[in-house]
């Protein structure tokens, strides 16, 4: 639900809303940002316990198993089935290596932020500084874990914090722009943290920004019983809540509920410093749409076909054999060699039980794996797995015709991406420009992103491509940093 922000002294956020606005998040959104995680990690959980022969064992129970249906997950008798055949789990996460190939594609070479202003000297000061606040706050692994957060939950958020006193005392020295770097930081916000409160009047803007977050102390605590002469036997850690608010103009952090820190951000800009990051695109709504959540049906199927196979193949190693005619055949073993002879010409030995060759299994789940290949747009060429000839044409050309689903969806993602990473370069230029170190005017705050190629080339077509871009006028330390024998700055790494 989204409710107006009261302003009554600067941009003071509504207690009641902002409680509203949490209980909403942690009902309702919570719990689809979880599932997603849980089916991209499919974490094995050893708490579990089976009875088995009458003994209490512990079972390995992934997360992927929620999607199996109650005669796999339970057991024949759960579901109503009276077989006796216990149903084997095979569970095969289709979902984390193509997640994990999308990151690669996105962020796999370091990214180049640069200004766009006319003067090469100052051009090259702001790159500096903006690299050198990128690579503080974590380089290209902060770039990897924000894809990976917006592939898997959809949406995803940068928060920008700036030592303001220190700013303001950098206005009266004689300092360069990189020297301002340690100033800043750059935080990735999960979903599951992250609580935004949008306009009433357009959901892409941002009144106020919360984070959740639960410390765990050291300190321990009697579990409560549920009879007060009855002692605990287990103790407890105890566990403090921090939210931290963001407002146009103001932070405030409260811990337990009560509020222990109230700062002015006056850098700002009138805006809240946060930039929002959809993963694609979702028409009309705050969150993206993320890559895990339209897998989970196939993924299910998936896993389901592959138990049932999997039962199919254990139910082989049981064949039966009905002997006729045939005097002592139960007496001696059965197996590759053995040899019986009789005298009877009636004598037959006929075998029974297991189960053959299923053609149109192995077919339905390979139509599954190539539906998951459409859905994701990632085919497994893109992990390594080469299943079929490519093609007749050059190694690049069928390399880019065979990934084209990727390719295409990873130029989607970096027109959100990189308006997000323009935005928070923006911030880091208005917050200087609002302490006075150094003005920048609202066109020149913009950047532009040099992005890598995803796809490896021969030495020969990098050479011949580099050629052709100092043909028509591109910088040559550029291109030659691009070949990999610049000597200036190669990016965010």
């Amino acid at each position: 639900m989204v409710g107006q922000v009261s302003r009554a002294s600067d941009a003071e956020l509504d207690r009641d809303l902002l409680r509203l606005v949490l209980d909403e998040h942690e009902q309702r959104r919570v719990p689809r940002l979880n599932r997603c995680w849980a089916y991209f990690r499919n974490a094995a959980d050893w708490t579990t316990t089976a009875r088995v022969d009458g003994e209490e064992r512990v079972r390995r129970r992934f997360a992927q198993e929620v999607g199996l249906p109650d005669r796999i997950r339970f057991g024949p008798r759960a579901a109503g089935d009276d077989r006796a055949v216990q149903r084997e789990i095979v569970i095969e996460n289709d979902i984390a290596w193509r997640v994990q190939a999308m990151v690669d594609f996105m962020f796999g070479r370091p990214v180049r932020i640069a200004s766009v202003l006319e003067d090469e000297g100052e051009r090259r000061a702001v790159g500096a500084l903006l690299d050198s606040v990128w690579e503080r706050s974590g380089g290209i692994a902060l770039l990897q874990d924000l894809a990976l957060l917006g592939h898997v939950y959809g949406h995803v958020d940068l928060l920008l914090r700036v030592d303001w006193r220190g700013l303001r005392a950098a206005a009266g020295r004689d300092m360069s722009l990189e020297d301002l770097a340690p100033l800043f930081r750059i935080e990735v916000v999960e979903p599951l943290r992250g609580v935004p409160v949008l306009s009433p009047g357009d959901y892409r803007v941002i009144d106020a920004y919360a984070i959740r977050a639960r410390q765990v102390l050291n300190d321990v605590s009697p579990e409560p019983t549920m009879f007060p002469w009855q002692r605990a036997e287990r103790f407890v850690r105890r566990q403090r809540e921090w939210l931290e608010v963001h407002t146009t103009s103001e932070r405030r952090v409260y811990v337990d509920g009560e509020l222990v820190e109230a700062t002015a951000t006056p850098w700002t800009g009138g805006e809240v410093p946060v930039a929002h990051i959809q993963n694609i695109a979702q028409p009309f709504r705050y969150e993206g749409m993320g890559e895990v959540e339209p897998l989970i049906p196939l993924q299910d199927e998936l896993n389901t076909r592959l138990s049932d196979r999997a039962s199919r193949v254990t139910l082989q190693s049981f064949q039966m054999y009905l002997a006729k005619g045939l005097e002592g055949f139960d007496q001696g073993p059965v197996g590759p060699g053995t040899v019986w002879s009789t005298d009877n010409p009636d004598a037959s030995i006929q075998s029974f039980g297991g189960d053959g060759a299923s053609p149109s299994e192995d077919a339905h789940i390979e139509q599954i794996r190539e539906a998951m290949d459409k859905q994701s747009g990632v085919p497994p060429l893109a992990a390594g797995v080469v299943r079929a000839r490519i093609g007749n044409l050059s190694s690049a050309n069928a390399l880019r015709v065979t990934l084209l689903g990727v390719l295409s969806k990873t130029a989607r993602k970096r027109v959100t991406y990189g308006r997000g990473i323009a935005r928070i370069c923006s911030l880091v230029l208005g917050a200087i420009d609002a302490a006075g170190v150094r003005e920048f005017s609202r066109a020149e705050r913009s950047v532009r992103l040099d992005w890598p190629d995803p796809l490896p080339e021969g030495l020969t077509d990098e050479v011949n491509e580099a050629r052709g871009k100092i043909e028509l006028g591109v910088d040559r330390e550029r291109v030659l940093r691009e070949l990999g024998y610049g000597t200036g700055d190669a990016g965010v790494a």
